[in-house]
């Protein structure tokens, strides 16, 4: 696997991070003054705790399963699907089996 990514490079954004057994592994692939755009692969049972950030975060899964949890309401999520957390509210993340998410955020 690459861990480096190179502009006008066509790749799979689930070919960029590999699972860690029993961890969560991120990477950032944007980083702007303006948002970011991170990856994660969640190991089975692995978690977020909740958290609030102060934008709103859009997930995409990639790959998985994973239950999200935004303002107390449980949101199944699998790949393919995508969920918006919005700023400012408690949310979590655990993955239900294996998962990989792309996660972006754009400030204001």
């Amino acid at each position: 696997m690459n861990d480096q990514i190179n502009t006008s490079e066509v790749f799979s954004f689930k070919e960029k991070v590999a699972y860690s057994s029993n961890g969560i592994v991120s990477k950032k692939i944007i980083r702007k003054q303006s948002g970011d755009v991170s990856l994660f692969a969640f190991d089975k049972a692995q978690e977020l705790s909740e958290h609030s950030a102060p934008y709103d975060a859009l997930v995409q899964v990639l790959e998985g399963k994973a239950r999200i949890i935004i303002g107390g309401t449980e949101y199944t999520v699998s790949s393919g699907e995508s969920v918006i957390m919005p700023a400012n509210i408690p949310h979590a993340v655990k993955a239900i089996v294996a998962f990989k998410m792309l996660l972006t955020m754009i400030k204001d």
